[in-house]
């Protein structure tokens, strides 16, 4: 690929997408914001919406539930199209709920049934640290043994990542003694991404059940969980999605699950909505994926999603995939440029998002590209992880960012 800032801005010049970054705040100390996978950018309408309904509670108190423009008691409804787009489902298979690893719980009190001789629960290695908690405490509390019933997948010798036929011949090896599949479609250290569908067959084709995180997946990639016939999937939104610190969660269930006897923690908000203020004793569910709710939602964070969800809408997840290769493609042609022999990138360039994992092989501080107003994260063992996001990052940040890294590198 060319090289030079010249090439990085008629490149930009000729993004469709590039209008989207003016829709954003970016910090004034770190104006080159590739942390993305971490924390996404703040929407600038998300403070409109947020005071939208701040002021509804101000004019209007509790009667905010059925007044003003956009009334409380349904609000998360509104965001229900955009997520089934988002993540290729049906309305009536998502919703905005809770926070991810809750939803996690909840979904697994439902697909998680265990017995003697079919307990197990195959994760991703290198699995954030919290589905591991989450599925360890979930073997436990069905009396197993996390050491034996959570298994991990295996990569082959000097290899990050794992093979999507590896992966098939896993499931097939543990064939009537797994339960459950649970991975995070893309993961979130080494930026694979799985292939969700054909490892959907597989575990079904064993009588498992297969699940999702989609923590590093909702927003990034072009999903299609109805069609894929992923049983489960849960998400959060504070990463791609941009809805801010501890936003609001979302949370899928395939239609072909409702109404089947599951069992599931219920609240009143999953109760039918036509008798939910009667108060009656007895639970009525929704038949949607709405049952798994529990109680109202709050309102400021669906507010800062609903913001970011119309951008989302607006831009489409197919023509910001289609950027985010370009620019996850530049991305890593500038690093082999500007860095050379001295960086390995760990993430497999037939299986990714917009998110880059790398590591150098010399000591290169992460605070050195803080003071360079650069924002991206270290994890152990070595990895550095940065993400160009196709709403807000242009070709011209990543040509920086990587001339940074190089003059690091070098101790210019």
């Amino acid at each position: 690929m060319e090289t030079g800032i010249a090439h990085a801005k008629r490149l930009d010049a000729e993004d469709p997408l590039k209008n989207f970054r003016s829709e954003f705040h970016f910090p004034p100390e770190t104006p080159l914001y590739f942390a993305g996978h971490s924390l996404g950018l703040m929407p600038k309408q998300a403070s409109v919406f947020v005071e939208e309904a701040m002021e509804d509670w101000r004019r209007f108190g509790v009667e905010g539930h059925f007044e003003g423009k956009h009334p409380w008691l349904p609000y998360h409804e509104l965001l229900a199209p955009a997520l089934a787009r988002l993540v290729g489902a049906k309305e009536t298979e998502v919703v905005a709920m809770n926070s991810l690893t809750v939803n996690l719980h909840l979904l697994l009190v439902s697909f998680y049934r265990p017995t003697p001789t079919r307990c197990r629960i195959l994760i991703e290695n290198n699995a954030f640290p919290s589905d591991r908690y989450a599925v360890d405490s979930q073997t436990r509390f069905h009396g197993f043994d996390p050491a034996s019933a959570v298994v991990e997948l295996v990569p082959r010798a000097g290899e990050m990542h794992v093979r999507t036929e590896d992966i098939e011949a896993q499931i097939r090896a543990l064939g009537p003694s797994l339960a459950l599949v649970l991975l995070g479609n893309c993961n979130y250290l080494s930026g694979q991404c799985f292939d969700s569908a054909k490892l959907a067959s597989a575990a079904h084709s064993v009588g498992a059940v297969f699940g999702l995180n989609l923590a590093h997946g909702a927003g990034n990639l072009a999903l299609n969980l109805h069609d894929w016939q992923i049983d489960f999937a849960a998400w959060c939104s504070y990463k791609y999605l941009n809805a801010g610190p501890g936003g609001i969660a979302g949370a899928f269930v395939h239609e072909k699950h409702f109404q089947t006897g599951l069992p599931r923690y219920e609240g009143w908000w999953g109760h039918d909505k036509a008798t939910r203020f009667k108060m009656q004793p007895s639970f009525k569910e929704l038949p949607t994926v709405e049952a798994w709710q529990l109680s109202n939602p709050p309102i400021l964070q669906l507010a800062a999603l609903r913001a970011s969800l119309e951008l989302f809408d607006r831009a489409t997840m197919k023509a910001l995939r289609h950027k985010g290769d370009l620019l996850t493609q530049y991305f890593a042609s500038q690093l082999q440029e500007k860095c050379g022999a001295a960086v390995e990138v760990l993430t497999p360039s037939n299986a990714r998002g917009s998110m880059l994992a790398f590591r150098f092989h010399q000591k290169l501080l992460a605070s050195e590209l803080r003071n360079r107003g650069i924002a991206l994260d270290y994890r152990e063992p070595g990895v550095f992880r940065a993400t160009p996001a196709p709403l807000y990052n242009s070709f011209e940040d990543v040509f920086k960012l990587t001339e940074a890294l190089g003059e690091v590198l070098h101790g210019k």
